[in-house]
């Protein structure tokens, strides 16, 4: 498992004092098993993130070996340069909206502008600084820059509010009659804090 940089057991003793409702989740589910998708750059999940969005993984995944097809050179991937120097025509041939060939656009621009950080420097910047940088991308709202920091980068306190399923996982655990609003969910989450991404894990397997 990759590294997330904070210790899942320290995450789990905390979560299971913090919240014994939680803790008899935590006892049901098991053993701490997110894992991390590697990023060769932060451009590159995010032009992943773009495609993916409202498809299955299997038609998403058609359509971005497509994306990478268009840059038989690009070994390493394609890049900025690659999808600024391609036409409109070209990558709307791979199976890409209207709204995705421009989120994906304007994505490259600001990586090939220096507007967005390096996922090296991404590291260094607040939860809360990263997403605002994020989210300036045209097609990024906050849902899909908190799953780059869970799921890219690792950040152990990350709390999606606005995630569907982990309102519905809240409500079936927690024994509501009706899902929580987003505000409801965030002040329960405190008492999870700094360990709110494994709280989320945790909640979400209780769906499967």
């Amino acid at each position: 498992m990759a590294d997330f940089g904070f210790d899942p057991k320290t995450a789990i003793r905390h979560l299971k004092a913090a919240d014994p409702a939680l803790g008899a989740i935590i006892a049901r589910v098991g053993p701490f098993a997110m894992e991390l998708k590697s990023s060769r750059s932060l451009f590159g999940a995010l032009a992943e993130a773009i495609v993916y969005q409202q498809l299955s993984n299997k038609a998403a995944a058609t359509i971005y070996g497509r994306v990478e097809a268009l840059f038989p050179r690009a070994k390493a991937g394609f890049t900025p340069r690659h999808v600024l120097a391609a036409s409109d025509d070209a990558l709307r041939g791979c199976g890409l909206s209207r709204a995705k060939v421009l989120a994906v656009q304007d994505l490259a621009r600001r990586v090939h502008a220096g507007e967005l950080p390096t996922l090296e420097a991404a590291g260094a910047l607040g939860d809360e600084a990263l997403i605002e940088r994020l989210v300036a991308v045209r097609g990024i709202g906050r849902w899909s820059a908190e799953m780059f920091l869970m799921f890219r980068l690792g950040r152990p306190d990350v709390l999606p509010l606005d995630d569907y399923s982990l309102r519905k996982a809240y409500a079936k655990a927690f024994h509501k009659r009706a899902l929580p609003t987003p505000q409801a969910l965030g002040k329960h989450g405190e008492r999870w804090r700094p360990y709110r991404t494994v709280a989320s894990w945790y909640l979400w397997r209780t769906l499967e």
